[in-house]
């Protein structure tokens, strides 16, 4: 297997199909993966603010899609859309959109728990002084509580972004035409393992390292910077 590493003809093979193969499998994992996300921050902020509502049957809907999705694998989930969805829609699903919805509305209910933390975090002051100014529950959200939260929450976040781009490699399963699906693909048709999976994981590496790195980054500065209540007793 080591002689194998070394074999200047496989090599040549796999830079052949580079253009051909790799590149559109990186482009679409990119893709998914960008896609996915938006749908999954969409998901955990509409599911994260229905988490901390009084609201109890808005909340119980929040801890069922969380606890659900949570606690149910990614590929059982993957190949439940890409068998069931084509009968319940009345056709075919393609590909990126099956990938989009995979990964979005499975990393939506982690989300969602990073933005109720988030949103717990927030002094029950800012709320209180918000309505008592006549603002709403949604205007509060927007314009008072999420604004804050994003701060609190954006090392999590960019950990779930990771972590999605990781999952993306799911599709493999059920001919995504990702990446992992076309190092598998062309690594089992000609017996080039290593020509075929050390590329793969260099590229999920191309996308993941600096996504790490500033994760690692804003958990640093969420340290170094003081909360706004320590503030507040300073002054």
């Amino acid at each position: 297997m080591i002689k194998d590493l070394f074999d200047v003809k496989r090599w040549e093979a796999f830079f052949l199909v580079l253009p051909e193969k790799y590149i559109p499998g990186f482009l679409m994992t990119l893709k998914v993966a960008l896609t996915g996300l938006l749908l999954a921050l969409v998901l955990g902020i509409i599911f994260g603010m229905l988490s901390t509502t009084k609201v109890k049957p808005l909340k119980l809907l929040a801890r069922v899609y969380v606890e659900f999705f949570q606690n149910t694998p990614l590929t059982v989930q993957v190949f439940f859309y890409y068998a069931c969805l084509p009968y319940l829609i009345g056709g075919r699903v393609p590909k990126f959109t099956l990938g989009v919805i995979g990964v979005g509305i499975y990393h939506g209910a982690y989300i969602s728990e990073v933005i109720r933390t988030g949103i717990e975090a927030v002094p029950k002051g800012q709320f209180e002084a918000a309505y008592s100014q006549g603002f709403s529950y949604l205007q509060t959200m927007r314009f008072i509580v999420l604004p804050q939260t994003v701060k609190i929450i954006m090392p999590a976040l960019a950990n779930q972004a990771l972590n999605l781009v990781k999952n993306t490699s799911v599709l493999a399963m059920v001919a995504g035409m990702d990446l992992m699906y076309f190092a598998d693909s062309w690594g089992s048709d000609r017996g080039f393992f290593m020509q075929a999976y050390l590329p793969c994981a260099i590229l999920y590496f191309i996308i993941c390292f600096p996504l790490a790195k500033l994760a690692r980054w804003l958990e640093i500065r969420a340290k170094r910077t003081p909360v706004p209540k320590k503030r507040k007793e300073v002054a």
